[in-house]
């Protein structure tokens, strides 16, 4: 049994995120799905209605942009922000296939590459967030 929960989005404009300008004008919506912690032992999933809105500014380059909910979703993301600042934790203590079996006794099933990238990419933001001053960063093997 997987908990579903119904959302929609009520904002009446949204700020572009290239040039920040504020639409209105709607281009279409779509639902995107993205899983959350589980509740009381049973997966949640998100049914969230969002919408395209069209950039009124004629010099930028993006004609259309979709909107996000601020700490719920990100651009090209599967799951909120609470699952994957929680996955980016256990990526962080365990890493790997430990990570992987302790989000799994959690009821937040992730491969252990899921945990070792998490933990990779969440090490990179605190390397790069302490004002080092970086040109570029790599990561080597």
């Amino acid at each position: 049994m997987v908990v579903r929960i119904g959302a929609l989005s009520t904002a009446r404009q949204v700020a572009c995120p290239d040039c920040g300008c504020l639409s209105g004008r709607i281009h279409g919506s779509y639902l995107r799905f993205p899983r959350d912690l589980p509740t009381a032992g049973k997966p949640v999933v998100v049914s969230l209605r969002l919408r395209r809105f069209v950039c009124l500014e004629g010099s930028c380059p993006r004609k259309t942009f979709g909107e996000q909910v601020p700490g719920l979703t990100r651009r090209f993301g599967r799951r909120t922000e609470r699952l994957r600042s929680t996955l980016i934790s256990v990526g962080l203590a365990l890493a790997g296939r430990a990570g992987a079996r302790m989000a799994d006794v959690f009821g937040a099933p992730a491969s252990r590459n899921t945990a070792g990238a998490d933990k990779t990419s969440a090490q990179l933001r605190l390397c790069v967030g302490t004002g080092g001053g970086f040109r570029r960063v790599g990561l080597v093997d």
